[in-house]
């Protein structure tokens, strides 16, 4: 019997990304395709408390599989994950060869002792019985020991060790092997399930392979091209690389290329995965994928931000994520409060009556730049930079509420050149011709783009009693490679830290909640295309 198993969790990590719809197609092609390149353990989807639907790996009870598995199963073993606290074991019929043959248990830390009776009724269904603990970092010594005296009187199939946050480093990881190894019953092997967020996992997987030759049977987790939530696994064709390459396994490396080719690039030119700064903070935190999703999705955050908020929250905190206290703490963090009562009466004496145009750095600022001339030589407005400086257009005032761009453009040489409008999140420096704006002033709660600059600035605008107010540049998000979505390249934010569709639903919103609250009812108008004309539709700026 093989002393390593290769167990791919492509449909059932990789699902995280997808909500699990692979398709049939995809779903029994990769089956046979894995089973087909000899992967010993395939990892078939989820099992919960939900009804089964078309072309998903979310299932009910095994025989709900059975469809997808091939005939000839060669030497392969098909399983699923059951979280405890989301399956009800009653609903899994006992097993009978035709369809899945193991489980795997997965449960929280607090879920410890009550998890027991789930894996028991697990092996006497007549399943190999995989202990799934989250997030192992997480445990003491002696948490991790009392946890498996109990899983010993089991005598699971497997236990693994489950990186759930990407946090190991290779002294975690021998730390916490020997210690399983020295005290889980012998029959048991040891597996290893990885995230990439510190750039170890395959590193890390090699280690485990090595460091546990002649002392344990072992699991490795892995998905094809790392597909997973987040900075994604260990990827399958570089562990069965290592494996053929060091241990002459004899992994046919060519079928999983093509799946990859087949499968896997689709779903890669859709969902974003793999190494990134968020994420490596989320490993250096431990901290749940799901609170530096949220914190990305921030317009104007850094990376020294987010990494700052981590540190606000408390280790329990980090690997939960309650999306309504992170709103607050990042509004805490942001809004700086100053008196801003003379910045704004004189910037009334300046904007009063005056017809405005705002200038925000969407590409259509280039594209249609003849049209915003035009409208420029026709009625002289007061023009409002956002979050950009420009010769191209004559600015009287250069507004930042971004942080990240307030000290991009800080170090241009003609930064002086510009009247600039504050908003204390950026700076409460009050340096010349500067205003500071408190920036909880304009800021509402409720959407993930509560800081958009776009907004804030109208909601600025709503306390300075203008004439009018006409947009350019205010485009909206898109994700195709074909569309620019800023007037310099160098001011995109990556794909997996932007839902493109999301952010514009988000920021449509609060614009039609300031059209139906603000104060000043003053006509406003787009100059350029935008995907959010419809909110101000009926107003004009003749």
């Amino acid at each position: 019997m093989k002393r390593v198993n290769i167990l791919d969790c492509t449909l059932r990590d990789g699902g995280y990304l997808i909500e699990s719809q692979f398709g049939n197609t995809a779903i029994k092609g990769i089956i046979r395709g894995l089973t087909d390149a000899g992967v010993d353990v395939i990892e078939c989807g989820f099992l919960k408390d939900e009804p089964h639907t078309k072309g998903s790996t979310i299932f009910n009870n095994a025989a709900q599989l059975r469809p997808f598995l091939p005939e000839e199963r060669r030497q392969a073993s098909y399983v699923c994950l059951a979280d405890y606290s989301r399956y009800s074991i009653d609903n899994l019929e006992p097993y009978d060869g035709t369809s899945i043959d193991g489980v795997r248990a997965c449960f929280f830390k607090h879920e410890r002792k009550w998890v027991i009776n789930f894996c028991r009724s697990i092996k006497e269904k007549g399943y190999k019985l995989y202990v799934q603990p989250v997030d192992i970092l997480g445990y003491t010594d002696a948490e991790l020991l009392d946890l498996i005296e109990d899983v010993n009187s089991l005598e699971p199939y497997a236990f693994s060790i489950v990186d759930t946050f990407g946090s190991l480093y290779k002294d975690d990881l021998q730390r916490i092997f020997y210690l399983i190894h020295h005290n889980l019953v012998s029959s048991a092997k040891i597996g290893f399930h990885s995230h990439n967020n510190l750039q170890m996992s395959f590193a890390l997987s090699q280690e485990f392979i090595d460091l546990t030759q002649g002392l344990r049977k072992i699991v490795v987790d892995s998905s094809m091209a790392g597909m997973g939530r987040g900075a994604g696994n260990t990827n399958t064709e570089l562990v069965m690389q290592y494996m053929n390459r060091k241990f002459n396994s004899g992994y046919d490396i060519d079928t999983v290329l093509d799946l990859i080719d087949n499968y896997i690039d689709g779903f890669h030119n859709q969902y974003e995965w793999g190494y990134s700064i968020p994420y490596f903070l989320a490993g250096q935190h431990s901290a749940h994928v799901n609170n530096i999703s949220y914190l990305s999705s921030k317009a104007g955050i850094a990376s020294r931000d987010i990494n700052f908020l981590l540190n606000r929250l408390g280790p329990t905190e980090r690997k939960r994520y309650d999306y309504d206290f992170l709103e607050k703490l990042y509004i805490e963090y942001l809004g700086t409060q100053c008196d801003d009562e003379k910045a704004i009466e004189e910037l009334k004496q300046a904007f009063h009556e005056k017809d405005i145009l705002i200038l925000l750095p969407g590409h259509s600022i280039v594209s249609h730049k003849k049209q915003i001339t035009e409208f420029y030589e026709k009625k002289r407005p007061l023009v409002i930079s956002v979050n950009l400086l420009s010769h191209d257009y004559p600015i009287n005032f250069a507004y930042f509420s971004n942080k990240n761009r307030y000290h991009y453009w800080r170090s241009a040489t003609h930064f002086r050149e510009y009247k600039k409008i504050v908003t204390s999140n950026v700076t409460t420096a009050k340096e010349n011709e500067q205003w500071v704006i408190d920036f909880s002033r304009l800021v509402k709660c409720g959407w993930e783009q509560l800081d958009n600059s776009g907004i804030l600035l109208l909601r600025l605008l709503d306390l300075l009693d203008v004439k009018s107010i006409a947009i350019a540049g205010f485009d909206g998000y898109s994700h195709n490679a074909e569309n620019q979505n800023y007037i310099q390249k160098a001011m995109e934010k990556t794909r997996n830290t932007l839902n493109a569709e999301e952010a514009n639903k988000d920021i449509l919103s609060m614009l039609e909640d300031y059209m139906n609250t603000r104060n000043l009812n003053c006509p406003i108008s787009f100059i350029t295309p935008s995907l959010f004309e419809s909110a101000v539709k009926g107003d004009t700026n003749d």
